[in-house]
């Protein structure tokens, strides 16, 4: 140490005095960057697999629901067989086709009676048209021709067309009932005159 002052001492003046260095202050550590890792995957791939889940949910959710409909009742919703169409006063002497679409039914009424031929025809089931012009039912499948009565006389029909139940309800309203039929089967007894075929006007 005196060596060292001494050198400073002898030195002439003016001139640049040798001072050692001293040693670099450790840097202060820098905030750690936090580095996002991206997934390598590029966007197609993402959108692919999104797609796969997509599907399998999907997939799954189907297989659940027919897992689920097998155990369910299977019930077809039809209309009643039992509705009202009016009173008689509501229909003339003749055919009146205006509940055939609804309710695939026919109202005739004669001098006497009121009666509701239920619109298939007994061949094959298909649905005769009404042809005013000549009076006659005429089946478009296969030519069946059936009077304003629902008679057959012509074409493969083996027996007339079948008459509903119809009755009066306590408002004086024809009620009609299409699960009671009567019929009058080739070579079989008429039941158009059954207690429930028609209603006397």
């Amino acid at each position: 140490m005196d060596s060292q002052a001494d050198q400073i001492s002898a030195r002439p003046p003016g001139s640049a005095v040798n001072v050692p260095a001293r040693p670099a202050a450790s840097a202060v550590p820098a905030k750690a960057e936090v580095v996002e890792t991206t997934s390598d995957d590029p966007p197609v791939n993402k959108m692919r697999r999104r797609i796969v889940w997509a599907t399998v949910a999907g997939a799954l959710t189907t297989f659940f629901l027919m897992f689920v409909r097998f155990f369910l009742p299977r019930s077809i919703l039809e209309p009643s067989s039992t509705f009202r169409i009016g009173p008689p006063s509501d229909y003339a002497i003749g055919v009146d086709t205006k509940w055939q679409q609804q309710y695939r039914i026919w109202v005739t009424r004669t001098s006497d009676r009121l009666f509701v031929i239920y619109a298939r025809c007994t061949h094959l089931g298909c649905t005769p048209d009404w042809k005013a012009s000549e009076n006659k039912f005429k089946c478009p499948c296969h030519g069946s021709g059936y009077d304003s009565e629902g008679i057959n006389f012509e074409g493969p029909a083996p027996r007339p067309m079948d008459r509903a139940k119809v009755g009066l309800d306590a408002e004086g309203q024809i009620q009609v009932d299409t699960a009671t039929l009567f019929e009058w089967p080739k070579g079989g007894t008429n039941h158009f005159d059954d207690d429930g075929a028609f209603i006397r006007v």
